[in-house]
């Protein structure tokens, strides 16, 4: 498969057409809105959770990484994507809050876009291609991306993303450490943090992992693959 050129655009309509435009703002960063209601995914995640998720959890990313920034104009206009892959070039006192904030943000804003009411099951267009290539078809992507977000150790992520081949694989991150400094193109995240289940589903990660399939935007991951050369 031919991916060419990393461009990324917007979802589709009911999310925020915000990828290209909130992961890579700069200071002052801004949380972007969900683009759905809050309660838009029950039953499948619920409206306190989204609410605590993302006004609070990536709220205070979002102020933690703006207050490191602060007194260092030199890097204010550093994308949230540059600010990660090119973290060891910052000063010393800069790097660790830019290193810890910086995924917190654009792990979060990633997370939230690519979920939304009436998620399908069943992936399309390249990015099934690229599923059935690697993993033999959606059954086989979707128990194998539950096996990765089960063996998260405490907190962190599993992914979907492209190798610089254009191979689709998935890979999990800790905390809130992301795949761009491995050199691969992130298409779909799932956030294992306990605050991003543990009111509906208390420590049933898998009930989590099984519901949070069933509301997954195929059409923003589309978005997300590379444009075809």
């Amino acid at each position: 498969m031919n991916f060419m050129n990393r461009n990324p655009v917007g979802g589709r309509p009911d999310t925020p057409p915000a990828y290209n435009t909130a992961l890579t703002q700069h200071y002052v960063f801004l949380n972007p809105p969900l683009g759905y209601a809050y309660d838009a995914l029950e039953p499948y995640i619920d409206e306190l959770t989204m609410r605590l998720h993302r006004d609070r959890h990536l709220q205070t990313y979002v102020g933690n990484l703006n207050a490191a920034l602060e007194k260092y104009p030199q890097y204010q206009d550093w994308t949230l994507e540059k600010l990660i892959t090119d973290a060891e070039s910052l000063p010393p006192e800069l790097r660790v809050p830019v290193e810890r904030n910086a995924g917190g943000v654009y792990n979060h804003i990633f997370y939230f876009q690519g979920i939304a009411p009436g998620g399908s099951n069943k992936p399309i267009g390249k990015t099934a291609e690229a599923i059935a290539a690697a993993f033999g078809g959606g059954d086989g992507f979707r128990a194998r991306f539950k096996d990765a977000a089960l063996s998260v150790f405490g907190s962190g992520y599993a992914w979907l993303a492209l190798t610089p081949e254009h191979k689709a694989v998935i890979v999990t991150t800790a905390n809130q450490q992301t795949p761009l400094i491995d050199g691969l193109i992130p298409l779909l995240n799932i956030d294992v943090w306990e605050h991003a289940y543990y009111l509906k589903h208390y420590n049933d990660r898998g009930a989590y992992i099984d519901d949070w399939q069933g509301v997954v935007n195929w059409n923003a991951v589309e978005s997300r693959l590379p444009k075809l050369g």
